[in-house]
């Protein structure tokens, strides 16, 4: 099954390219500048960057990632991202993100 590519927030589209009820996983292109808005959920995200520069907002830390770095998010912890340089984020979710699809 293909999913459609859905804007997020300004200069961000995501795709889901995967999902079952207890994993999806999901693609997210940043434009330069892009933000992914600070926010919380009650699953678990592991990121990964394939390509591109991102500071990501995990609590009160700040990571800065490019090509082949990852982080996880435990659930309830507030993050977010801004990309310095277009990239692609690669997201996994445990369980399910609904909202998604």
């Amino acid at each position: 099954m293909r999913f459609p590519v859905v804007p997020t927030d300004p200069g961000v589209t995501r795709q889901v390219l995967a999902d079952s009820p207890e994993l999806m996983v999901v693609a997210f292109r940043f434009e330069p500048q892009a933000e992914g808005k600070r926010h919380d959920h009650p699953h678990v995200q592991a990121t990964y960057v394939d390509s591109g520069r991102f500071t990501f907002f995990v609590g009160e830390e700040s990571h800065d990632l490019g090509p082949g770095d990852s982080l996880v998010v435990p659930s309830g912890v507030p993050h977010g991202c801004r990309c310095e340089a277009a990239g692609l984020l690669i997201d996994t979710f445990t369980p399910r993100r609904d909202d998604f699809l």
